[in-house]
């Protein structure tokens, strides 16, 4: 029996199905049923294993045969029942198994403790014991769930990419997207393909459709295969992670390989659709034989479900309704009603095998036995099942199972889940009413059945809970108070801490208790609450996402701060357990925080608000705004709940040119409109505003349904109800009255009167006439000034506007009651006003009141019109036509002026058609003509001249009649212009000439109209002086369709563009030179207003006409030249003009013309490459180029600025062009620039195409560590042909100056280095202990000098002695190969040998301490310490010697000083000792070595002639001032605390080159200063500040400031660098401390004005100036705010960036508030005078006197003022007129004093 002991571990039978299956098979007995694709084969045995994979081991081997008989012995049955007799009894007795080794069923832990080998007998005994001894309760757990386990489980959540099943016994599994079917795996597959190729749309319109929501829905059962179990440390729950179940839904897996021989009807399926046909699914049921598939017909699908919908890769649980006719096809049914109804045979009646009970199946079984947790049972009288407490309703319904169900009895149940690792083979049932019928579970709530979770929501803490039953180990079965539906506390949620056990009639927690608790979850398929009774989960603020509302106020703590690639990307704040949300940087404060970390600290509490929640992707975003966490505005988290004039605060999270998104809460997202952020105009919104910012707005606009909002930032209390109330009444044609509040070029703020309602009055809407007129009328309006008679002509409620209009026309058909207000007002052939909107190439659109449009086509024009440009029609022109149709339909009208009916009506333009009147002609100059009718088109006559302009001649006809002349109506050829640039010189005022009449000028458009069309006041008739017109024939006028293209003319400069000239032909025929066009010589193009001004002739010639455009195109220069040029007619070496269209510091772009263009690289800008600089040539220069390279195919050129090319061949040149390889050789040292930086060395661009490689070690002869960092891109180089192969195009060039230089010298290795040598060299560094030396032309070789070699004397301090940098000599002392160093000596005594010791020295002592130090940097020494010129010796003050003068005997007295402190190191190498202890050091000296000298001649000298030299120095100093350092010295012991002397001293060191010493000196200044001495110590700061600006870096002027800050006033120390700043033109660097200034300083009011001032003047920035002041009056106290005002509204008068009209509008709010306050007054007064409008000083003056209750005092010194002005500014009748009001105002005043009651 050992086989079959093998054949009884492998897999889910027990031995004695084995056994019958090997009899079976050894007698060849065939099983009831054989399918007719079934063969006959011998099984074969798999390899034991705990946990069964997928194998054909279930296809072949059956687990019984069908029926289920047994085969033994009645002996051996009769041995079972007496041994399950014995267990029986034992087990009642003691209540454990009679096995020891069955603990919890697992068939591992078994397996370990049997025996391999054992007698047959005991094996069958074994394996045929009864099942109620062996078979033990238990449900699914996560412990018994393995791989490969089969489960019935219930859709409980749908995510993205996957869904949540609900599993037995509290269990929740996960199916991850790609574990559902492989079509659906295929579609995700094939979609990311098509983002990794970003093609095939169809692929990516697939990604829409992998919806799960659309696969599955909430309560749909499933069966699914167990992947893996594994710890989930995502879901951590109190430091523990949770275990992850995931799932597979693959048929292939959840099917379980069964055989499909083994598929009997009833049998439940997992199947997922192939295809959707019309009458049904086709199923794939992931069997191996690809044959046999699944049908499910479209009445099998299930009444919720839309065959239409069902989408390929969806997947079913369906149940075998029966097989076709020849057995390929399963027929299947899905519908749940039907296969969950078990009153029919719905269940498995048959089983050819323990495979066929998969999970979903439903069985009947034989109860075998009831216990209090659960029931055993038998299927088919062998297979056990068990019902654990969840899934028998033990546990659900509190009653007791003995009562409800009977051991033998017969009950329906479905199977839930398998046991893999039990053996015997076992599976879990469930007899819970909604499990069988495959329906979710029903709460009962006012005798509805409702969804559970609608009754109770998760979260919800119900406050009555009863126990209705206690399992000791497990936990409590309660009541929630939900029918149908029970709660389960387990025992570890019972109470915080650990609970040792619970009692059904003892303790807190016994049966009927009531208790208070919280859901915290719902279990679907097991149909239970999940409840807590915990404290800590009843105090917890939420469980989970859903919990949270948006807007909700929660506190929480920093459990993270995330970092990512950009830095910190913000905080994640923990709010409860396993809740988290996260606050994005531009969230974490309402200002932006420099450093986040250290604010914000792991564990440190925080108050946040809910942003956002996103359940189904697990994310919470949070606020730490204190703005938004403290607002108690209305929350904007729905649209439908948003309402128009709602305010709350918002972030800005992207900011666009049009303005800027507001984030509300949520996915509220609202519009902000630039219009919209300020009151003032914004035209950049980024320069106002961030991301991230938090703004207050209200609600303009909204609209649910398309999800949008649109928001404001404005004041809405500036349109509070009465405006709103006001506007409303407000009736377009309305005749109102305004007062002017701002002017601007375009047009006029008014503030309606009575209203407060804000209005504009265009400009084009002041008259009816040209805008010229407009722009007269609008000069002579002022701000202040009250308008009348204004019409209403359009309300923009949303905008808060209203439009008026000054027309007469409009304003007397508004009075008339007549003006078109909306389209019932529209008459056919009513004669209407109205005003142009909009010109179009077909019609013109007429506007009217109310913005009702009419459409004035084109054939409706009059025909002179209709030629003109934009049809000599402008933007608001009046208009006067005829209404001629109307649409009612569409409200559209059309307009006619030409059917108005009469001559007069049908002029145009309106604005100038009136009648002319038949004028007598007054003193005409042609004595024929009588009057105005006499000048009739043609006619010829006689005028004198009255001014000659550059392009017209004004003349006379008469005294009352007008006319011009055109330059282009006075030349007939070429030849009679004399003047080229200034034709018209010739003509002189009252010449009196011949001339033709042509017809009337209009003014508007500068053209001239037929004589029919006379209007206007004045009239001014075109003329033409031409001799050929004063013959009788006329000539018909010039027109643009009777130019011709390649005809010639002349042509007459009227305007200068960038691009071109604009010339007129003819009053009417205008047209365009481009700038390259104008002539052929390119010089004469770089003065284009110089060589041809205005009124200038030109010969020209047409290059193309567009009548249509009302376009002409000319040329002046060679017909030849003037072709277009193309690829085609462009050749090498061809000499063009161009015009630059781009310059940078890389290139020049050019074009030479409309389609030709290329750019000039630095290569092919100059001869001499030094010269070539792209920058020197400007945008639109015109310049001549030579075309060196043509590539027609890809239409490149390339182009050459050299003068070789453009100007002389023969020219010189520096750098040869280089154009290909070919003309490079191996040896050529040729310039280039650097074309780009690798890290595999350079690539140097040559020329053309050709681009030379340097390696990195081709770069220098010497070491450089960070080579990158000495080039650049376009750095010039040079270097030395090396390489050149022409085959492959590879040239390499090096930069070593070795390669390059014929006389170069190999630099000084450590191998030159010889003991005894002498070397000059620099100090490289200075340390304590010596200096290190690096050698002059070497390769970097250096060695040391110790301190001990440096001097005969010892060295106290070296860093005293010498600096990095100092030059030195000094000597080789010793060489060490092996460690490669060197020591150097310095003592003089080492050069005594030399030649040069004896020139330069003939002192020991002096040589000793200075011989060694050389030219270079020089050394301050004694108190007259001079520069040593010639680098030798550096003695004090020997210059006489130097130059070779006759020795003095101030120099023998300064050579006998030098000697006496040759001994003092410090005072001669050091600078100068200033606390005085040197000096005692010097005469200790002095006295010790006074026996050494060699000479006692030199010591006498002394003595003699030291007074005599004091005497004559301070002669010198009281003549010429300090002239020396001795003599500063000197003065400053008598004035310590003299600035001034003190920065001159700092002033001579500067002038000696000695930045170092001036600093010293400013450093000794400030300590010696007293300190009682503030503005003189403060003197030196500032002299000091000047000197590092001037001559140091920013870090020393940032050092030095902070520590004046330090010591002086801050604010003034501020001020006076920035003045520092200013005064060295480093506005960038005043721009930013002022802006600190303001910061730092906001209380001081002239902080702000100063820095107005700079911005004014300096940046002439205006417009940041004017944003200073709101942001001054927000932080300085209210008494400051009226004088500051003042102060900028001055400055707008002062500034030449700045706006009078800007700074009248200032005073005028300033005296609307102080009406009296003269002195305001009189500041604006002052300010106009020096303005100089005269009109405007007088309306000052007259305004104050009407002023009501000026005082007597104040009136008379300001009548006095007015009267000196008038009497230096004015005439008599002025000066009259301020004496007759100065009484005037005398009597009022007198009148009104004697009036009873009055005050005064």
């Amino acid at each position: 029996m050992a086989p079959m002991d093998k054949k009884r571990k492998n897999g889910p039978t027990n031995e004695s199905f084995a056994r019958s299956r090997k009899q079976a098979d050894n007698e060849d007995r065939p099983s009831k049923r054989l399918r007719p694709d079934e063969k006959d084969g011998k099984t074969t045995a798999a390899k034991p294993t705990l946990v069964p994979k997928i194998s054909r081991i279930r296809e072949e081997e059956a687990a019984f045969p069908r029926g289920g008989a047994s085969v033994l012995t009645p002996l051996e049955h009769k041995q079972i029942q007496i041994e399950a007799t014995r267990d029986v009894l034992f087990e009642q007795e003691g209540g454990k198994s009679s096995r020891p080794d069955e603990d919890d069923g697992e068939a591992a832990a078994r397996k370990k403790h049997k025996p391999k080998s054992k007698g047959k007998g005991k094996k069958g005994v074994e394996a045929a014991e009864p099942e109620e001894d062996i078979v033990k309760i238990e449900g699914l757990s996560y412990k018994r769930i393995v791989p490969g386990s089969l489960v019935l489980g219930q859709v409980s959540q749908i995510n993205d990419h996957d869904i949540a099943l609900s599993l037995p016994n509290n269990l929740t599994g996960y199916v991850p997207i790609t574990s559902i079917s492989d079509k659906i795996t295929q579609k995700i597959e094939s979609i990311a393909a098509a983002e990794e190729t970003e093609n095939e749309e169809d692929e990516q319109d697939d990604s829409e459709e992998v919806e799960l929501a659309k696969l599955f829905s909430i309560g749909q059962y499933l069966r699914a295969y167990v992947v893996s179990t594994s710890d989930d440390p995502k879901s951590s729950s109190n430091g523990k992670p949770r275990r992850r179940i995931e799932l597979s839904l693959r048929p292939q897996q959840a099917n379980n390989a069964l055989a499909p021989q083994n598929i009997v009807a009833n049998t439940m399926l997992m199947a997922s659709v192939a295809s959707v046909e019309d009458h049904g699914l086709v199923m794939d049921l992931g069997l191996e034989s690809a044959d046999l598939k699944g049908f499910l017909s479209s009445k099998e699908v299930g009444q919720a479900i839309e065959l239409s919908d069902v989408q390929e890769g969806a997947v079913f649980l369906c149940m075998v309704t029966g097989l076709n006719s020849n057995g390929k096809i399963v027929k299947l049914s899905a519908d749940t009603q039907k296969i969950g109804n078990l009153k029919k045979t719905n269940y498995l009646t048959e089983a050819p095998t323990v495979d066929a009970f998969l999970p979903g199946s439903a069985v009947e079984i034989l109860v075998t036995d009831i216990t209090t947790r659960g029931i055993i049972g038998k299927v088919m009288g062998m297979v056990d099942v068990t019902a654990d407490l969840m899934h028998s309703g033990a546990g659900a319904s509190g009653k007791d199972l003995e009562k409800k169900y009977k051991i033998g009895s017969k009950i329906k149940g479905r199977v839930v889940c398998t046991f893999p690792a039990a053996d015997p083979p076992k599976l879990g049932v469930s007899l819970l009413e909604h499990v069988l019928s495959l329906a979710p579970q029903q709460a009962i709530k006012n005798g509805e059945k409702k969804n559970p979770l609608d009754v109770l929501p998760l979260s919800t803490i119900v406050e009555e809970i009863t126990v209705r039953k206690v399992e000791a180990d497990v936990g409590l079965f309660v009541d929630v108070g939900v029918k149908g539906v029970p709660g389960f506390v387990h025992i570890s949620r019972v109470k915080d801490g650990k609970i040792e056990t619970l009692s059904e009639t003892t303790g807190l927690y016994k049966v009927g208790s009531t208790h208070r608790g919280r859901l915290i979850g719902y279990n679907s398929l097991d149909g239970v609450y999940l409840v807590s009774l915990e404290p800590s989960v009843l105090e917890q603020p939420f469980l989970r996402i859903e919990d949270l509302s948006i807007g909700e106020v929660v506190k929480g703590k920093v459990e993270k701060i995330v970092i990512n690639a950009s830095g910190i990307g913000g905080i994640l704040v923990n709010l409860a357990e396993g809740i988290s949300g996260l606050v994005p940087v531009t969230h974490m404060s309402d200002v932006q925080l420099q450093h986040p970390e250290k604010k914000f600290k792991e564990g440190m509490t925080v108050t946040a608000r809910v942003l956002s929640t996103d359940p189904g992707k697990r994310q919470i975003r949070l606020t730490l705004k204190k703005s938004l966490v403290n607002s108690e505005a209305t929350l904007f988290s729905s649209y439908g709940e948003i309402k128009v004039g709602m305010q709350s605060p918002g972030t800005i999270v992207n900011i666009i040119p049009a303005g800027a998104v507001v984030q509300f809460y949520g996915t509220i997202r609202g519009f902000l409109p630039v219009s919209e952020m300020s009151e003032a105009y914004i035209q950049d919104p980024n320069q106002h505003f961030r991301v991230g910012q938090v703004v207050n707005v209200h609600v303009l606009k909204v609209d649910p349904e398309a999800e949008k909002l649109t928001v404001s930032c404005k004041d809405p209390s500036v349109y509070g109800l009465a405006q709103q109330n006001a506007m409303k009444k407000l009736k377009v044609g309305e005749i109102v009255s305004a007062v002017v509040t701002e002017k601007s070029d375009d047009d006029i703020s008014v503030e309606m009167q009575g209203l407060g309602l804000r209005a504009i009055l265009p400009v084009g809407h002041l008259t009816d006439r040209s805008s010229s007129k407009n722009q007269s009328a609008m000069k002579k309006i002022r701000v202040g000034q009250t308008l009348t008679d204004l019409v209403v002509l359009e309300k923009l409620e949303p905008k808060r506007l209203v439009i008026l209009t000054n027309k007469p026309s409009l304003l007397k058909d508004a009075k008339g009651h007549v003006l078109l207000r909306s389209f019932d007002d529209v008459k056919q052939n009513k004669v209407v006003h109205g005003f142009v909107k909009n010109v179009t190439l077909t019609a013109v659109f007429v506007q009217f009141g109310g913005g009702l449009t009419g459409l004035l086509p084109k054939n409706k024009l009059p025909e002179d019109a209709i030629r003109l440009p934009n049809f000599g029609m402008t933007k608001y022109q009046s208009v006067e036509a005829k209404v001629i149709s109307m649409d009612h339909g569409q409200q559209r009208f059309v307009l006619s002026v030409v059917d108005l009916g009469s001559e007069e009506q049908n002029q145009l333009p309106p604005a100038t058609l009136s009648v002319g009147i038949a004028q007598t002609a007054i003193n005409p100059v042609d004595p024929t003509v009588t009057s105005v009718d006499d000048l009739t088109l043609g006619r010829l006559t006689k005028a004198k001249i009255s001014s000659v302009k550059d392009t017209q001649i004004n003349v006379q006809l008469a005294d009352n009649i007008q006319g011009r002349i055109d330059v282009s109506q006075i030349f007939d050829t070429w030849e009679a212009i004399k003047d080229r640039k200034r034709p018209l010189r010739s003509f002189s005022p009252k010449q009196v000439i011949d001339v033709r009449v042509l017809g009337i000028h209009d003014a508007r458009n500068h053209r001239f109209l037929p004589i029919s069309h006379r209007g206007g006041k004045t009239l001014v008739f075109e003329l033409s002086a031409k001799p050929s017109d004063q013959t009788e024939a006329p000539q018909e006028p010039l027109t643009l369709d009777k130019v011709k293209v390649g005809s010639s003319w002349i042509a007459y400069v009227n305007n200068i563009g960038d691009d071109c000239l604009w010339v007129n032909l003819s009053p009417n025929v205008r047209g365009r030179i481009r700038n390259m066009d104008v002539s052929d010589d390119v010089s004469l193009l770089k003065e284009m207003g110089t060589n041809f001004p205005v009124g200038s002739a030109i010969r020209v010639h047409v290059t193309n006409v567009d009548v249509a455009n009302n376009r002409l195109d000319l040329s002046a220069r060679s017909t030849q030249l003037s072709e277009p040029l193309t690829f085609k007619n462009l050749s090498k070496g061809m000499v063009v003009t161009g015009r630059v269209t781009k310059s940078n510091e890389r290139l020049i772009m050019v074009q030479l013309s409309d389609n030709v263009s290329g750019p000039i690289n630095l290569t092919d800008l100059a001869d001499n490459y030094s010269e070539a600089d792209p920058t020197k040539f400007s945008k639109n220069d015109i310049i001549r180029v030579c075309v060196t390279d043509i590539d027609a195919p890809n239409k490149k050129i390339r182009i050459s600025t050299r003068p070789s090319r453009v100007l002389n061949s023969s020219l010189p040149v520096e750098d040869p062009e280089i154009s290909s390889i070919s003309q490079l050789k191996v040896n050529d040292v040729i310039r280039g620039f650097v074309k780009n930086v690798s890290d595999k060395g350079l690539f140097v661009n040559l020329g053309g195409n050709v681009t030379a490689y340097v390696r990195v070690s081709d770069l220098s002869d010497s070491y450089v560590k960070d080579w990158k960092s000495e080039f650049e891109v376009d750095q010039l180089v040079k270097g030395k042909i090396v390489f050149v192969d022409s085959h492959t195009n590879n040239v390499r060039m090096s930069l070593k100056a070795s390669v390059i230089d014929k006389h170069y010298v190999v630099p000084i290795s450590f191998s030159d280095i010889k003991v005894g040598q002498v070397i000059t060299g620099k100090i490289r560094k200075v340390e304590e202990f010596g200096v290190f030396i690096l050698i002059d032309g070497s390769d970097k070789v250096s060695g040391l000098c110790h301190r001990s070699e440096m001097a005969e004397k010892r060295v106290e301090d070296v860093k005293k002695l010498y600096e990095e940098g100092d030059s030195v000599k000094a000597i080789v002392l010793k060489v060490d190969p092996e460690k490669r160093r060197i020591n150097f000596g310095l003592k003089a005594s080492y050069f005594e040998s030399g030649a040069d010791a004896e020139e330069e020295s003939e002192d020991d002592d002096l040589s000793g301490m200075q011989g060694v130090k050389i030219g270079g940097e020089s050394d301050e020494d004694d108190e007259d310490s001079e520069e040593d010129e010639n680098g030798g010796i550096d003695i004090n003050d020997i210059a006489d010697i130097e130059s070779g003068a006759e020795q003095t005997e101030q120099s023998d007295e300064e050579m006998v000083d030098a000697e006496d402190n040759s001994g003092v190191v410090v005072l001669n190498v050091g600078g100068f000792d200033w606390t005085g202890n040197v000096l005692d050091q010097i005469d200790e000296h002095s006295r010790a070595e006074s026996d050494d000298e060699d000479a006692d001649e030199k010591p006498k000298k002394k003595k003699r002639r030291k007074a005599e030299i004091k005497i004559d120095r301070t002669g010198d100093l009281d003549a010429n001032g300090p002239q020396s350092v001795s003599d500063f010295e000197r003065l400053l012991l008598g004035q310590p605390d003299s600035s001034e002397l003190w920065i001159q001293y700092m002033a001579f060191q500067m002038q000696l080159s000695e930045l170092e010493k001036a600093r010293e000196v400013a450093e000794r200044a400030i300590k010696s200063i007293n300190i009682r001495e503030e503005t003189e110590k403060m003197n030196v700061w500032i002299a000091l500040l000047n000197l590092e600006n001037a001559y140091g870096s920013d870090k020393t002027v940032e050092e030095v400031f902070k520590r004046a800050r330090q010591y002086n006033d801050a604010q003034e120390i501020h001020e006076r660098l920035t003045s520092i700043y200013i005064q060295s033109g480093k506005h960038e660097k005043a721009d930013e401390l002022f802006q600190v200034l303001v910061k730092k300083f906001s209380q001081s009011p002239t902080v702000w004005y100063n820095y107005a001032h700079f911005l004014h003047t300096t940046l002439a920035a205006p417009d940041r100036a004017r944003a200073l002041l709101p942001r001054a009056t927000q932080s300085l106290p209210p008494h400051t705010h009226l004088n500051l005002t003042l102060k900028f509204a001055g400055l707008e008068f002062h500034s030449s960036s700045g706006s009078p009209e800007r700074g009248r509008t200032m005073f005028e709010g300033l005296l609307s508030t102080f009406p009296k306050r003269l002195d305001i007054w009189n500041q604006l007064l002052d300010l106009e005078i020096q303005q100089g409008d005269e009109e405007i000083i007088r309306g000052v003056f007259e305004r104050v006197v009407k002023t009501k209750n000026l005082k007597p005092k104040g009136a008379k010194a300001w009548f006095r003022r007015w009267s000196e002005w008038e009497e230096k500014n004015g005439d008599k009748k002025t000066q009259e007129k301020v004496k007759a009001k100065a009484e005037e105002w005398v009597r009022a005043a007198a009148q009104k004093k004697s009036q009873p009651g009055d005050d005064e």
